[in-house]
């Protein structure tokens, strides 16, 4: 009996694992093609275009918000592919541009 316990509690925990896969997705890799410019309070957020390189759209480009240090040909790891980021309305760059 004590095993037929044991092997209970493992399904539960995939399962659970399951549902939490559904809601969060696998990363999907997007590589950067553009670095469109600086956001943020500070300049701190860099905004890029992105090309989706797997998942179900895989061959979009995309526009995301990215903090940290960022190049191009650099690969992001998206947790979902369907928001993007709003545009930038002015030319004015803060923080490394200015």
């Amino acid at each position: 009996m004590g095993s037929d316990k044991k092997q209970r509690v493992k399904e539960v925990k995939t399962q659970a694992l399951a549902g939490v896969e559904k809601v969060l997705g696998a990363a999907v890799p997007a590589v950067v093609e553009e670095i469109v410019g600086r956001t943020g309070f500070r300049g701190e957020i860099t905004q890029v275009k992105a090309r989706i390189l797997q998942g179900y759209d895989k061959g979009k480009v995309i526009r995301r918000n990215v903090k940290g240090p960022i190049r191009l040909k650099d690969v992001l790891m998206l947790r979902e592919t369907q928001i993007e980021a709003r545009r930038l309305k002015t030319k004015v760059m803060k923080g490394a541009f200015t």
